[in-house]
């Protein structure tokens, strides 16, 4: 148990949900020091790296990566006013969360009732321009730029057709995995190919010459879904993402 101030290793793993593992890591890269380590060789944390812990747990939320996440901590010396922005996303976040689940819940009563669920109201508080600025730096601003004027120029029946093709493949991608194909099956080939086509259907894609997504763009948006939290959750996890990303890549191999 805790001693005065100081809490064990193995109490601060469990309080926040991670592990002893993570934790000697996040020391090793200077992310959370340990305010001293025992003459058995445990870590103690005093109350200050337990605030600097939640930090970057919340950071990790934002989907940011530890390198990143060791530049904020660098210029945020402030931990009162980091986490009062931290709090202000968290209702941001929370509030958004809240219109998706109303948003669910209407839908799942129109179906039980037989009724057509009302496209307008479908999809509240999912939105369209979460990676603006991962595009933008990537591809430039005009590849962002031409597929959000395309997107936002459909009926809202377009807009819920996209969004549902969309979820649709993830669920695809995410049986297949599940069901331990291999990625060069035909079944995952199939797959890529689609994924390949829905792409090349998004105005702004990068293309080559004779209009079809790049190789590169193909291959980095796979990568893209094993590194980026947010998007690995569309295919069930890191697991089914890295599925995904390793299935595109031999596509690309052998077609692009």
């Amino acid at each position: 148990m805790s001693t005065g101030s100081d809490w064990s290793i193995q109490e601060i793993a469990r309080l926040a949900g991670t592990t002893r593992r993570t934790l000697r890591h996040y020391d090793a890269i200077g992310l959370v020091a340990p305010r001293r380590i025992g003459d058995n060789g445990y870590r103690y944390y005093d109350a200050e790296a337990l605030v600097r812990l939640q930090r970057v747990l919340l950071l990790r939320e934002l989907g940011l990566g530890l390198a990143a996440i060791g530049d904020v901590l660098a210029g945020q010396r402030d931990d009162i006013a980091a986490l009062r922005s931290h709090l202000e996303w968290l209702s941001q976040e929370q509030e958004r969360l809240g219109r998706q689940k109303v948003s669910i819940e209407r839908t799942i009563k129109e179906l039980e009732r037989g009724n057509t669920p009302m496209a307008e109201k479908m999809f509240d508080g999912f939105d369209h321009t979460t990676y603006k600025e991962e595009v933008e730096q990537l591809w430039g601003a005009d590849a962002y730029a031409q597929s959000d004027a395309w997107y936002e120029s459909l009926s809202q029946d377009q807009k819920d057709d996209f969004v549902i093709a969309a979820a649709e493949l993830g669920a695809d991608w995410t049986a297949a995995c599940k069901s331990a194909v291999p990625v060069d099956s035909n079944e995952a080939q199939e797959l890529a190919q689609r994924h390949y086509d829905w792409l090349g259907s998004i105005p702004g894609t990068p293309r080559t010459l004779d209009g079809n997504p790049t190789k590169e763009y193909f291959t980095w948006i796979g990568a893209t879904y094993v590194t980026d939290e947010r998007l690995a959750k569309n295919y069930g996890g890191k697991k089914g993402a890295t599925f995904v990303r390793d299935s595109m890549a031999i596509y690309a191999e052998r077609n692009l």
